[in-house]
């Protein structure tokens, strides 16, 4: 679809109804977790987002943030995910994160797509490559907190 972008404004200008449409519209779900989940090895919901009413033909951008991935092999992969609605539904994004040493890494997937009409919902997703178990780990502060994050960047 071509993007359909504002024009310059003049002082004197009238503001339409069609330009205002054509702003984003921000932020429109966002769920985040300090909770560390428990150690995994199957795909699993790692962050269950909140739902929100999408508008057809206007861009989303959907961004899942993991900000301490313990794998306990060098070697091994996370594979996260964003999938529509839970852990069976279609699959948005994908990204394998790969852990050369037995440190923490990180993960952030976005997505930009456009969606039905409707009450729509995303959960973040995880899983592991190999038969190791993954530890998510988040904490209080700040810098430790794993988030889903749909936000609206305009039409389409």
């Amino acid at each position: 679809m071509a993007i359909n972008p504002n024009t310059d404004f003049s002082a004197g200008a009238v503001l339409l109804a069609s330009q205002m449409n054509r702003f984003p519209r921000g932020v429109m779900a966002y769920t985040s977790s300090t909770t560390t989940p428990t150690a995994f090895a199957a795909e699993t919901v790692t962050i269950t987002g909140s739902s929100f009413t999408a508008v057809a033909n206007r861009y989303y951008r959907v961004t899942y943030f993991e900000p301490s991935i313990n794998i306990a092999t060098s070697g091994a992969y996370y594979q996260g995910k964003i999938r529509l609605t839970n852990i069976s539904g279609s699959i948005y994004a994908s990204a394998d994160v790969i852990v050369q040493i037995t440190s923490p890494a990180h993960m952030c997937l976005s997505i930009v797509t456009t969606l039905s009409a409707g009450t729509t919902n995303f959960v973040a997703t995880g899983l592991s490559g190999t038969a190791n178990n993954i530890t998510c780990t988040r904490g209080g502060a700040s810098n430790r907190t794993a988030y889903l994050l749909v936000e609206d960047i305009g039409p389409a």
